[in-house]
């Protein structure tokens, strides 16, 4: 009970200074504190597991006679197990954004150590740019 008058002139302080804000006008965006290589790669893998256990041997692509955009990957299986992953890709213009022409997750099971190749084609062709994304199986 000694302490109640310094309770009370602290409470006092901190309810006549009130929040402070300081409004210097409009704010930049913050960037990320990871990089976004999403827009940046062409394959690019989202979790851990697949960190660990996928990688890219290659990637080829070409333009079919009607304009769209062909892209066949080479998944490699680096574990001495099978294991199952998704894969899409996300076609984008030559600027790099996307076009709205996202193919859906398939399934693909990989033996140990094996190599699979992967086939995907825009749907129109506007398509110059792409990235394929790998994920674990859900």
């Amino acid at each position: 009970m000694k302490n109640l008058p310094l309770l009370f002139s602290l409470a006092a302080c901190a309810v006549l200074t009130g929040c402070q804000t300081h409004d210097k006008g409009p704010y930049l965006p913050q960037t990320p504190k990871t990089p976004a290589y999403e827009s940046t790669e062409r394959f690019v893998l989202l979790d851990p597991g697949t960190q660990r256990s996928v990688t890219c041997s290659g990637i080829h692509e070409r333009v079919l006679p009607d304009g769209r955009l062909e892209v066949i990957a080479q998944i490699r299986n680096r574990e001495n197990r099978r294991i199952e992953v998704q894969v899409n890709c996300v076609f984008k213009d030559a600027n790099g954004f996307g076009i709205g022409d996202e193919t859906p997750f398939q399934t693909l099971i990989l033996t140990e150590n094996a190599t699979e190749q992967v086939r995907f084609v825009s749907m129109n062709n506007q398509a110059r740019k792409f990235t394929i994304r790998v994920r674990q199986a859900r």
